[in-house]
């Protein structure tokens, strides 16, 4: 019984760590779509947002089930509990992503992001999916967590974050008040998505080596 208990909890895993790529790729797709200004990129990104919500309803369900029928106690409790929590947090970085795709969608053909500010909007996309890929492999290989260097780069999207507000004092163009927001916004949803993958990260610390951070 209780290998088959293990058996779940490993599939488990691996279905969360498969949403979290799933989010990951998201997260790639719309800020290249966004960047790019293709339109056929973002409305993939939209549409398969839905396939998340799928997944994290299927795995939740998983968790809940292995907490009635198994009654895990101690660490094997905290995994399941835990696994639900994963799952939220992982349709939420879906959403986001979907919201920086419909940005792009909504701004084609032109691109939402000025000049000046898309090498800082490109970098905290690509560090935000750096974080989501490790959470993927940390999920089903502990071993793989790189905590100092999450801790980094959390930091420095923050400092992106903060570079991108403080360039919309001195945007140009036709349209800068919708620029601003748009800007705004997307900072905000890249942020958004980068703190729930280090919240993941973290709670996966706890599990595996009982001390919070």
């Amino acid at each position: 019984m209780r290998q088959l208990f293990h058996g779940d909890l490993e599939q488990l895993g691996r279905g969360l760590a498969s949403m979290c790529g799933q989010a990951a790729d998201a997260l790639d797709d719309a800020s290249g779509a966004l960047l790019d200004t293709d339109l056929a990129r973002a409305e993939r990104v939209i549409g398969n947002d839905s396939t998340l919500d799928t997944s994290r309803a299927r795995w939740a369900e998983h968790a809940e089930r292995l907490l009635a029928l198994q009654a895990p106690v101690a660490r094997d409790l905290r995994r399941v509990v835990t696994g639900i929590q994963i799952a939220d947090k992982i349709e939420r970085m879906g959403d986001l992503a979907r919201h920086v795709a419909e940005v792009a969608r909504r701004r084609h053909p032109e691109r939402a992001v000025p000049d000046p500010l898309v090498e800082p909007f490109r970098e905290m996309c690509r560090l935000a999916v750096g974080l989501a890929r490790n959470v993927q492999q940390t999920i089903t290989s502990p071993e793989q967590a790189r905590p100092e260097q999450r801790e980094r780069d959390d930091d420095r999207i923050d400092q992106l974050h903060h570079t991108l507000l403080a360039g919309l004092d001195d945007l140009t163009g036709p349209h800068p008040v919708r620029t601003a927001i748009d800007v705004a916004l997307l900072a905000r949803f890249v942020e958004r998505f980068a703190d729930q993958a280090v919240a993941i990260s973290r709670r996966l610390d706890y599990i595996h080596t009982g001390a919070p951070h």
